[in-house]
């Protein structure tokens, strides 16, 4: 299946920072609210389930034999048509 980029911001960040973005996503996610992401005139709000998937992987590429780049990733996955909520009875 293709993937269609949403949204994508790459900048070098203090720690201190990072910390803030990933504060402000876990209030988000903790209060049930929606997740807006925001850079410049670029945006994208997105509302994740109760429940959905959460993948962390921590990666290195490069050379077998030599130095190479080291990743952290979080990745919070779901189906846009999954209806996850909780059950309503009107």
């Amino acid at each position: 299946m293709p993937e269609n980029v949403l949204f994508k911001s790459e900048s070098k960040q203090h720690r201190s920072e990072i910390a803030t973005y990933l504060r402000t996503v876990a209030d988000s996610l903790d209060e049930g609210e929606a997740i807006t992401l925001r850079s410049g005139e670029e945006s994208v709000t997105m509302e994740p389930p109760a429940r959905p998937t959460f993948e962390l992987k921590a990666e290195r590429e490069g050379p077998a034999d030599g130095p190479g780049e080291l990743s952290i990733e979080l990745e919070l996955e779901w189906d846009e048509d999954s209806n996850d909520g909780e059950l309503t009875i009107e």
